[in-house]
């Protein structure tokens, strides 16, 4: 334990300061964060919970950060062990990320992250708060026995739920032991965090099925990058440039490719639509999703059909401003498990939103609500086409208008600025009424 330091007659004023500024950062709060991602690893999970980090560290609170050593989907990248970013104490822990070739190396990277969290958790000083979101799933584990033995404060930020995820995708059946087990932990965190954060609306019914904590829960969407998401004129878009897209209608799918976010509809009314000289489908990324886009370019031929991998975080604000139309996709069974942030960088760039989705859903309600882009089913594929080429007619004047209301609601509702200081305040206040 670190020796308190009095501060005598003959200090000069440096070494007055120095031993001030000493016990001031002995004497402060600290706030915990456990996650298995955090930047420089670009998954969107550790990207929100170093604003809110560093938002803390703002507030003169003692921010300590527990996280991997490796790359998340990339384990061959290597960050350092720790370093001191904005304020914020940054320890990376080995041998906590393997990848995510097969649930067995995810689960045996998370078991091993758990442990060392745990172990470095209940030493950790004057610890008050811990942070702890749903990556992974058993990260919040470690947040319960932490903040039981050292009576922290434990604020809970529900991005996906799990077991629900794997049950809905089929996965798994609900009677399964794992499940019973899941729910056992879930109702345990829940009712142990003192505030707790969904994500909307219908993530927040599911986890009030599983415990009534209506007094403790809030609802807020996750803000969106604004400073990735600058909007580039298409006349001033060397991407569009490069690929061959003026006088093309953009449709544009960026980011992970994933079996929970099928695109299948909207692969097959491009196959209708090759005739139309006027049209490219666009997706970039990657994941377990994309070999169905490459297998779909290849078998039909689709010159229209564009797959790229992800493109550099210098060049994204040329690549997402390319789309005249962003397709934004919410899956069958992903309704309040998982959250379409994806929307959000759509709507930031002050483009209008294709939605491939169920209704109801948050991506529906914001399309509807706002009037901000157009909405059709899985399987519906006379649908799609019939909305594709409606769109693809549409008056660009009006086009611009909806982009412009979708950019409206982020600046009102949505930015970064606004929310992350709410979220800062649930931590050391509580839930928002």
């Amino acid at each position: 334990m670190a020796r308190l330091q009095i501060i005598g007659p003959n200090d000069t004023r440096e070494s007055r300061k120095e031993k001030e500024n000493c016990r001031h950062a002995m004497s402060r709060d600290t706030l915990l964060i456990l996650s298995q991602v955090y930047p420089p690893d670009p998954a969107s999970v550790g990207q929100h919970l170093a604003d809110v980090a560093m938002g803390c560290a703002r507030r003169d609170m003692r921010v300590v950060v527990l996280t991997s050593n490796r790359g998340y989907n990339d384990p061959s990248l290597k960050y350092p062990n720790r370093e001191t970013v904005e304020g914020v104490d940054i320890r990376r822990l080995p041998l906590t990320s393997f990848g995510k070739a097969s649930i067995l190396i995810r689960l045996t990277g998370a078991v091993l992250f758990l442990i060392q969290a745990v172990v470095r958790g209940l030493f950790t000083r004057n610890l008050t708060h811990i942070l702890v979101s749903t990556s992974p799933p058993l990260c919040s584990v470690a947040a319960l026995i932490i903040g039981v033995l050292r009576r922290a404060r434990i604020t809970y930020w529900v991005m996906d739920l799990n077991p629900d995820q794997m049950v809905e995708m089929g996965w798994i059946k609900p009677g399964h032991p794992a499940v019973k087990v899941f729910n056992v932990l879930n109702r345990a965190i829940l009712k142990r965090a003192a505030s707790i954060v969904t994500l909307d609306r219908f993530m927040a019914e599911r986890v009030l099925r599983k415990a009534n904590v209506g007094e403790k829960l809030t609802i807020m969407a996750p803000w969106p990058h604004e400073d990735h998401l600058e909007t580039v004129d298409h006349a001033d878009n060397p991407f569009r440039k490069h690929h061959g897209l003026d006088e093309k209608f953009v449709f544009m799918y960026s980011g992970n490719h994933s079996v929970c976010t099928p695109l299948q509809t909207i692969l097959d009314a491009a196959v209708r639509l090759r005739n139309d000289p006027n049209l490219v489908f666009m997706f970039i990324g990657d994941g377990t999703g994309k070999p169905e886009v490459d297998t779909a370019i290849a078998k039909h031929d689709l010159t229209h059909v564009r797959s790229l991998p992800y493109q550099p975080l210098s060049e994204i604000k040329y690549s997402l401003s390319a789309a005249d139309v962003h397709l934004v996709v919410v899956g069958p069974t992903e309704v309040g498990v998982r959250h379409p942030c994806k929307v959000y960088g759509a709507m930031a760039l002050a483009r209008p939103i294709l939605l491939l989705g169920p209704d109801p859903c948050h991506a529906s309600d914001l399309v509807v609500d706002h009037d901000i882009g157009w909405h059709i089913q899985h399987g519906d594929l006379d649908g799609a086409i019939e909305t594709i080429r409606k769109i693809s007619s549409t008056d660009p004047a009006q086009l611009r208008a909806m982009g412009a209301r979708a950019r409206r609601v982020v600046d009102e509702e949505l930015a970064q600025d606004k929310l992350c200081v709410e979220f800062c305040n649930i931590i050391v206040n509580g839930a928002i009424p």
